[in-house]
C-alpha cells in the first residue's frame, strides 16, 4: 500500500541553472586529457563543463559539481533531457 503524504525530496539548486550555458566541449575534456573513456556525459548547467558520469570510471561531473560548487548536471546523451541535482541527491524532470 503507498504512503500517504509521503516526503518529496525537491532541489534547492534551481535558481543555479543558467538558460543558455555553452558547453566547453564535445566530451570530457579530463578524461580526453587522461586518454581515458567514459560511459555517459553530464553538462554542468552553471558554467558549461561537460564531463563524465558516475557510471564512468573518473565520475569528473560529481567531481566538478563538488570542487566547483555548481549543484546541478543535466544529461547531454540523446534523447535524454534530466537534471540531477548533487546536493540535494534528486532528479529534475524538464517543465
Amino acid at each position: 500500500m503507498p504512503v500517504l503524504n509521503a516526503r518529496v525530496k525537491r532541489c534547492s539548486h534551481r535558481a543555479s541553472v543558467v538558460a543558455d550555458v555553452v558547453p566547453d566541449g564535445t566530451g570530457c575534456t579530463e578524461c580526453a586529457a587522461l586518454g581515458d573513456d567514459w560511459v555517459h556525459l553530464r553538462l554542468c548547467v552553471t558554467c558549461g563543463a561537460v564531463r563524465c558520469c558516475d557510471s564512468s570510471p573518473n565520475k569528473h561531473a560529481s567531481r566538478h559539481a563538488a570542487s566547483a560548487g555548481h549543484p546541478i548536471a543535466r544529461s547531454i546523451e540523446p534523447g535524454e533531457d534530466w537534471l540531477w541535482c548533487y546536493v540535494d541527491e534528486v532528479l529534475i524532470q524538464p517543465r
